[in-house]
């Protein structure tokens, strides 16, 4: 059995929550021998709802341990989560990279552009292999699609700065070209945001609060493409990091990942100053 260890700022929230099962439904379909075997937590109490790690752990049969190095040394692959702190993902990258233990790391990859490189520069320094996105890169609906005839992505959440991860993973996953430059404007809590890439490929992202997650693009056969988002993403993305742990083959270039990061900064620029070309 090839043994998975949790680091997280804390247990009890919905991705440590769903993952095993996921991770279990998988290996079940693929004949793959993959559990969550360990976790560790900097915070023993979950803010969502006041699980500590100790319940945690006992409710998914898996064993605590006291420290990150303990944990790295113990299992086999590792998981870095704290999805809604990613300022925390550059202190536990510098604690679990040395390891060398190929990692995914959760969304949102970083806080910002320039923290994401420092993990990539401590990956390339220990020579560990890992890499990151949002699930939603890898939603059945972008199968076939590309950018060649530009993109439109759309949807919500809490804020757009948290949730625009979502739909950039989809933007430079069709639209792999540098990005150069974005405008926003804002019509009250809707942003629309007009990103051109090199190439002369742009997209336009959309968001709303409430407004589900969905793309717009051209298909092989060079028709006009729009579909919500309602396929099994998350298990989608659990698949394609098991084969990363089997393979050390990633997904996709590291490129992609810091373009969407860097995409990211710009617009949270921009909602400071709307209608303003500002350059990535």
């Amino acid at each position: 059995m090839k043994k998975i260890g949790f680091v997280d700022y804390y247990l009890s929230e919905w991705h440590a929550n769903n993952y095993p099962a996921f991770i279990e439904q998988i290996c079940a379909r693929t004949g793959e021998e993959y559990c969550v075997a360990y976790a560790w937590a900097e915070k023993y109490e979950s803010p969502v709802d006041g699980r500590n790690t100790d319940e945690w752990c006992k409710a998914f049969g898996v064993e605590k341990c006291a420290t990150i190095d303990e944990l790295c040394e113990k299992s086999d692959y590792i998981f870095i989560l704290a999805p809604d702190d990613p300022d925390k993902h550059l202190e536990y990258a510098e604690a679990v990279f040395k390891y060398g233990k190929t990692t995914y790391v959760d969304k949102t990859f970083a806080p910002d552009y320039a923290t994401a490189q420092k993990i990539y520069d401590i990956a390339q320094k220990y020579g560990t292999k890992f890499f990151t996105t949002s699930s939603l890169r890898c939603a059945d609906e972008l199968g076939g699609l590309n950018g060649d005839n530009g993109v439109i992505a759309l949807g919500g959440g809490a804020d757009i700065v948290d949730y625009s991860i979502h739909l950039l993973e989809m933007i430079v996953k069709l639209i792999t070209d540098k990005p150069v430059c974005l405008r926003s404007r804002i019509q009250g809590e809707q942003i629309i945001c007009n990103i051109k890439f090199e190439n002369d490929k742009k997209a336009t992202l959309v968001y709303a609060p409430a407004m589900p997650f969905a793309i717009s693009a051209t298909n092989e056969k060079g028709e006009s493409v729009y579909s919500e988002i309602k396929s099994d993403f998350f298990v989608n993305l659990t698949d394609e990091i098991l084969k990363f742990f089997s393979t050390g083959v990633l997904p996709f270039e590291a490129s992609q990942t810091l373009n969407a990061m860097k995409i990211r900064d710009a617009i949270a620029k921009s909602i400071e100053t709307p209608d303003t070309c500002i350059e990535i």
